[in-house]
């Protein structure tokens, strides 16, 4: 029997499955990731084997933060600070025999997404609010790139917001005011000092506006048809969060179509069944 793999390199966890050709989930585990670069490729390599146990691998696809190159699958994920121009595509496909894929995690959560939960409409805008922020565009299901084919950092956009602390407000990206530093898990961490889970219904309230106008803005931009939030913040969050943001995008929405927006139907484990779905299908 053969399997396709993915993996989910996150900046807390590590991720790995195995599925069938139809991409149904054989195999799964999770391990906290490594600070250190080698100790975490050395346990990406202990879970891949662990999954296939001993299935021929047909190909790998693999999640990570960006930012990255994904045609030359050279990695430097801003939230893993010893991953810095790691070559992973060539190191796992000597490792492995096979080809390997890696793209930013928002970008194959959004295929995943797509593929598995069988999304329809033409444009669609994936979210995830974690950890950190991030977004995968799609159109007719394809990636939507930038300049050089870079990804687009929807979560360093500058809002109007509200918050309580404004002197919490600091994003790792070294800008002082991006929507990340406002929504994400490590933001909440540094506006309210407490994790996203224990907010009161204010600070979710503050939460909700300010990521309400971040996706005000990107519908107004890419006029998507459908965005979908997933991520432990807005599936933390659910309904109160999804409540809020669809308060301010009628409110403040005015002369583009407002999109369809909803909770992923993956729930967590989006990135990992997206890097699953790339394995499958590519990245070109």
């Amino acid at each position: 029997m053969s399997v396709y793999v993915g993996l989910d390199i996150g900046g807390t966890k590590l991720m790995a499955a195995a599925s069938d050709d139809e991409g149904n989930i054989l195999r799964k585990i999770r391990k906290s990731t490594p600070l250190d670069l080698h100790q975490g490729l050395s346990a990406l390599n202990d879970m891949i084997s662990e999954v296939a146990n001993g299935d021929k691998i047909t190909a790998i696809g693999a999640a990570i933060g960006g930012p990255l190159d994904w045609k030359r699958g050279v990695v430097s994920p801003l939230h893993q600070p010893q991953w810095r121009n790691v070559p992973l595509k060539a190191i796992m496909e000597k490792q492995w025999g096979c080809p390997f894929y890696v793209d930013v995690d928002t970008n194959v959560a959004a295929v995943g997404e797509y593929k598995f939960a069988r999304v329809s409409v033409s444009r669609f805008l994936y979210i995830t609010v974690s950890t950190g922020m991030g977004g995968g565009f799609l159109i007719d299901g394809k990636i939507y790139r930038g300049m050089n084919g870079e990804h687009p950092e929807v979560a360093h956009q500058s809002i109007h917001y509200r918050c309580s602390n404004p002197d919490g407000i600091a994003c790792e990206c070294g800008a002082s005011d991006c929507l990340e530093a406002l929504v994400s898990g490590n933001g909440i961490r540094r506006i309210y000092h407490k994790a996203a889970e224990d907010l009161n219904d204010q600070e979710w309230e503050e939460v909700a506006y300010n990521l309400g106008q971040g996706l005000r803005n990107l519908a107004a931009i890419y006029l998507p048809d459908l965005i979908v939030l997933g991520g432990g913040v807005a599936l933390g969050g659910g309904k109160k969060l999804l409540g809020g943001i669809q308060s301010v995008m009628e409110e403040n929405l005015r002369i583009v179509p407002k999109p369809e927006i909803r909770l992923s139907k993956l729930g967590y484990d989006t990135a990992l069944i997206g890097a699953i779905a790339i394995a499958m299908q590519g990245l070109e």
